[in-house]
């Protein structure tokens, strides 16, 4: 054999790479004629798209049920947004649905496929540039229809959640050919109007039904305008291009109401715990500076020249106490030394000597004798005792060894 042989799964495998780096065949609508339509117990939905001239095999997988509005039966005229792929096992290419619509929307969902696309790459959907929601506005204004469901559940809405906001309407044409200049002209007055926020809405319909929503004009007025916008069209499941442009989207016209009309009960409720707040937080600054302004009264009432004064005043009294007390003292002890020393000297006294029968001697000149060697014989000496004296001639000088001082 000449040339490469390949397995029926590798065959498969490339088939499926080359479906699979088709870029076409990543994202195609396929229009045609619902048959062999089941139901599988997994939630996957298998069915077979055919027109005159051919059949494709398709699944879509349980996952995006969800987007699907209507059940599939047989004879259903669809529109089919997928991929095609090769399922290997088989061998069969088929094409895996992420969204099925009916034919008649197919060219609008085509439209809108594109033009979202168009204002995606341009940035306007971007985060960046939605503006936030006021969280108390109180001038909001509504562009929508004058009747219908839609206007009647905003105002209740509003009214029972904050009788005091202030709704302005602008009557709105929401479908038809006239739709898109008077939805476009109800953004800018309200822009220009001056309200806190809008809201831009209608009740749910077909795709037809809400169209308008879906034009480049009017998401044009809605990145322009100055005013936060709350996209409200339609049901929950309903998407259109406003609600991409717009700064936030709400599935219905009453989520909407709620989203910008603020709760006026829990705004006393808020404002009540606020003022408890603030109440607690002044007290406790009175109470820290009544404390500060004691500190001070007591630091200038210390500091005071007045009290400077007194203070010095009895400082200088203490002062004057203690040194009373120390002198007092000090004449004390030394009367008890003079006492003592008195005593001494009374004890040394000659008069208290006489007084034992000692005599005081002395020479003609009245200097005292202390020592025989002062002495000579014939001399005059006068004997000084207690009651008199005695005036004697030395008749003789004896001389001994006592000696007193030891």
């Amino acid at each position: 054999m000449n040339g490469n042989v390949y397995s029926v799964s590798q065959v498969n495998n490339y088939i499926k790479n080359m479906f699979a780096q088709d870029f076409m065949l990543n994202r195609i609508y396929i229009k045609g004629e619902l048959s062999n339509c089941k139901y599988h117990s997994s939630g996957h939905i298998y069915f077979s798209l055919k027109d005159k001239g051919g059949v494709i095999q398709g699944v879509m997988f349980a996952g995006y049920r969800n987007g699907l509005k209507f059940r599939l039966e047989d004879g259903m005229q669809v529109v089919c947004l997928g991929s095609i792929s090769v399922y290997e096992k088989s061998g069969n290419y088929q094409i895996y649905a992420k969204e099925i619509i009916q034919d008649g929307s197919g060219d609008l969902h085509v439209r809108f496929e594109q033009l979202k696309k168009e204002l995606e790459e341009m940035g306007m959907f971007d985060e960046m540039y939605k503006k936030p929601i006021p969280k108390y506005a109180t001038k909001i204004g509504i562009c929508t229809a004058d009747t219908g469901a839609a206007i009647r559940d905003i105002i209740n809405i509003a009214t029972r959640r904050n009788p005091y906001v202030q709704l302005y309407l602008y009557p709105t044409i929401v479908q038809g050919e006239k739709a898109v200049p008077s939805i476009v002209n109800a953004i800018r007055y309200m822009d220009n109007f001056g309200v806190d926020v809008i809201i831009l809405g209608r009740g749910g319909g077909s795709i037809e039904d809400l169209w308008a929503f879906n034009e480049e004009p009017v998401a044009k007025a809605i990145f322009e305008c100055n005013t936060p916008i709350i996209s409200a069209v339609g049901h929950e499941t309903d998407t259109t291009i406003a609600d991409y442009v717009a700064d936030l989207r709400a599935p219905t016209p009453s989520a909407a109401a709620e989203l910008a009309v603020f709760d006026i009960d829990d705004f006393i409720q808020t404002l009540s715990s606020y003022k408890a707040e603030l109440g607690r937080k002044v007290m406790t600054k009175i109470e820290l500076y009544r404390l500060r302004l004691q500190k001070y009264q007591s630091d200038f009432k210390s500091l005071s020249p007045k009290n400077q004064l007194f203070t010095k005043r009895q400082y200088v009294a203490d002062l004057q106490t203690k040194l009373e007390f120390y002198m007092h003292r000090k004449l004390d002890n030394s009367k008890y030394n003079l006492n003592i020393l008195a005593q001494k000297l009374d004890g040394n006294s000659p008069l208290k000597k006489l007084e034992k029968g000692f005599a005081y001697v002395s020479d003609a000149d009245d200097n005292q004798l202390k020592s025989v060697a002062d002495v000579s014989v014939s001399d005059d000496i006068t004997l000084t005792m207690k009651d008199g004296r005695i005036k004697a001639v030395v008749s003789d000088v004896e001389k001994t060894d006592m000696d007193y001082n030891k």
